[in-house]
């Protein structure tokens, strides 16, 4: 059986930890197509705020969240040590920009806690829940609620 079937079979999740506002954060790596170094963006009018603006990837052009911002955390002023995260999920592909990726990793699926209760429901919406690694708790992202939604999300 190869490796990655026996982590399936085993309940493992894979996946990339992340720092946005000096906390800890992770995406299952099936999410992430690649992670690149902070590029600056070119800003479209009327977009929410929490995006910083797009990028041209290859011929795509795609959308930059703040997730610093997007998650109420502050907005963020990227650096050459920030990183972009793109990431895809269904038909869509986005930049998430973060200020650097900590680890990639295998945790077991039993141990994914669920957001406490004292969290808004807007938090519960964006973690999915949290996972404790070497005694730092890890907030799991859901990018179904991160991504912009349709053309009348605005904010």
């Amino acid at each position: 059986m190869s490796e990655a079937a026996e982590k399936i079979d085993s309940g493992q999740r894979e996946i990339v930890t992340f720092r946005i506002a000096d906390q800890d954060y992770c995406i299952d790596i099936g999410l992430v197509r690649e992670i690149r170094g902070w590029t600056p963006t070119t800003v479209l009018p009327q977009s929410p705020v929490y995006i910083k603006g797009v990028m041209n990837l290859r011929g795509t052009v795609l959308p930059v969240v703040d997730l610093a911002q997007r998650l109420g955390l502050g907005e963020t002023e990227p650096d050459g040590r920030h990183v972009i995260i793109i990431a895809h999920l269904g038909s869509r592909t986005v930049g998430l920009l973060v200020e650097a990726v900590s680890d990639i990793t295998s945790v077991p699926q039993s141990e994914l806690k669920p957001t406490p209760d004292v969290a808004s429901m807007d938090a519960k919406a964006f973690v999915e829940g949290v996972f404790t690694v070497d005694d730092h708790l890890i907030r799991v992202i859901d990018l179904k609620h991160i991504l912009p939604h349709d053309e009348g999300d605005r904010e």
